[in-house]
C-alpha cells in the first residue's frame, strides 16, 4: 500500500525494528544514556541550543503542554488561524480557562504579518500568540513566521508555534527565528511512529512558565525537565518509541538536514508539477504550498469519497480527504519522512487511474 498521507508517515524498516529490541529500565543507565542521545540530536534538528523536552504523547498532547504551561485561566491570546489544526488551539485554550481571540485567514491561504501587528496593538493586554507554521489541513505554510515571530517579540509577547507537520522536512531555525515553544510530532518527518511529542523552551518560555498557575501533571513541561535532568521522564515513557527515534534520528542526519529539505522540496514541486498536470488545481496559496503536504481541489463533478475509496480499494494507495468543512472539497497528499520520486510518481499514476475510473476526463497530454 503506498500511503500518502500527511501522517503517520511510513517506517523505514529498519527504524520499525529498532522498535522490537528487548526492553529495558526506564529508570536504568540504559534509558538514561538513550534519553540523553536523542534528545541532543532533537536538538540539532530544531537547530537550537534551548531545552528540548519529549512526551510520549501525540502531536496535540505537545500543543496542550504548550497551553496549559503558558497560558494563565482568563488570559487572553492570539491564535492565528489558517486551517483545523489551528483552530484546534482555541478548543485547547477555552478548556484550559483561556481566553483565545481567534485571527482567522481564510482556508487556502496564509496569515498576514500586519493584521497580526493590528490586533496587538488593538488588544496591548495581549502577552502570548500562537501560530501554525504548517498547516496539514490546508497544505500551507506560513512562510513569514520569521517575521511574525519579530511582531511578537516587539510586542513583549511569547510565541508558540506548531510545527508538527513541518519540523524535520522542512527548516524551522528555531534560534534564528527567536521562537519561544515549538512543537512536534514523531509520526510526520521523523519517520517514527506516533506517541512522541517534542515540544523547545526558551529562556522567556521557562520566566512564563513560572508565572503560570494553570493546572497540569502529565504534560508539565517543568516536570519533564526536571526527569530529563536525571535522565529519566515524569512517568513510563514509550520506550520502544524511544528505541525508534534513536535509529530514525541515526538515518536523518546521516543523510543531512540539507539534503532532507532539498528532497522534500524536489518532492513536493514533483507533486504540485504532477497534480497541474492532471487538470486539477492547487488549494493552497500560490508561493505558499507546503513542502510536506499537497492540497488539491476535487473537480465538481467527482465524488471526493468515491474518489478516495476507488484510489485505496483498486489502486492500492491511500491519499487524505478534506477535514471539517474542507470534506469532500480537497483530497490531500502527503510527501514527507520516508518517501521517495518513485513512490510519489506512482501515487500519481494511481491518481489519474481513480479520477478516469470515477469519470472524470483527464487530459490527453497528463
Amino acid at each position: 500500500m503506498n500511503l500518502r498521507i500527511p501522517g503517520p508517515t511510513p517506517i523505514p524498516s529498519e527504524v520499525a525494528q529498532a522498535g522490537a529490541a528487548e526492553m529495558i529500565n526506564h529508570r536504568g543507565p540504559e534509558f538514561a544514556e538513550l534519553i540523553a542521545s536523542t534528545t541532543h540530536r532533537v536538538k540539532q534538528v530544531y537547530q537550537t541550543k534551548n531545552d528540548v523536552l519529549t512526551l510520549t504523547a501525540s502531536g496535540t498532547g505537545g500543543m496542550e503542554a504548550a497551553v496549559a504551561c503558558h497560558v494563565n485561566p482568563e488570559e487572553k491570546v492570539l491564535i492565528v488561524t489558517v486551517g483545523v489544526f489551528g483552530k484546534r488551539f482555541i478548543d485547547i485554550t477555552r478548556a484550559f480557562g483561556g481566553e483565545p481571540l481567534e485571527l482567522p485567514f481564510e482556508f487556502g491561504m496564509s496569515a498576514d504579518p500586519n493584521r497580526i501587528d493590528q490586533t496587538l496593538r488593538q488588544f496591548p493586554d495581549i502577552r502570548t500568540v500562537i501560530v501554525t507554521h504548517n498547516e496539514t489541513s490546508t497544505g500551507v505554510t506560513v512562510k513569514q513566521l520569521p517575521e511574525i515571530a519579530e511582531i511578537a517579540r516587539q510586542h513583549d509577547c511569547l510565541i508558540i508555534v506548531d510545527a508538527i507537520s513541518s519540523l524535520s522536512s522542512i527548516s524551522v531555525p528555531v534560534d534564528q527565528w527567536g521562537l519561544d515553544v515549538v512543537i512536534s510530532g514523531s509520526q510526520k518527518g521523523w519517520m517514527t511512529a506516533p506517541g512522541l511529542a517534542f515540544v523547545s523552551c526558551s529562556d522567556r518560555s521557562w520566566e512564563k512558565q513560572v508565572n503560570t498557575t494553570t493546572p497540569r501533571f502529565y504534560l508539565d513541561l517543568q516536570k519533564a525537565k526536571d526527569y530529563l535532568e536525571i535522565g529519566q521522564t515524569l512517568s513510563t515513557p514509550a520506550v520502544n518509541l524511544f528505541f525508534q527515534l534513536d535509529k530514525a534520528l541515526d538515518l536523518m542526519l546521516d543523510e543531512g538536514l540539507d539534503a532532507i529539505y532539498e528532497r522534500h522540496a524536489v518532492l513536493a514541486q514533483m507533486t504540485r508539477n504532477g497534480v497541474r498536470a492532471l487538470g486539477l488545481e492547487l488549494f493552497a496559496e500560490e508561493g505558499f504550498e507546503s513542502d510536506t503536504v499537497t492540497s488539491v481541489r476535487i473537480p465538481a463533478e467527482v465524488d471526493g469519497a468515491e474518489l478516495l475509496k476507488v484510489a485505496r480499494e483498486e489502486f492500492g494507495t491511500v491519499f487524505a480527504g478534506g477535514q471539517g468543512s474542507l470534506r469532500g472539497q480537497i483530497l490531500r497528499i502527503g510527501h514527507l519522512g520516508y518517501v521517495t520520486e518513485s513512490e510519489i510518481d506512482q501515487a500519481l499514476t494511481n491518481l489519474k487511474d481513480a479520477l478516469q475510473r470515477v469519470g472524470y476526463i483527464v487530459p490527453t497530454n497528463a
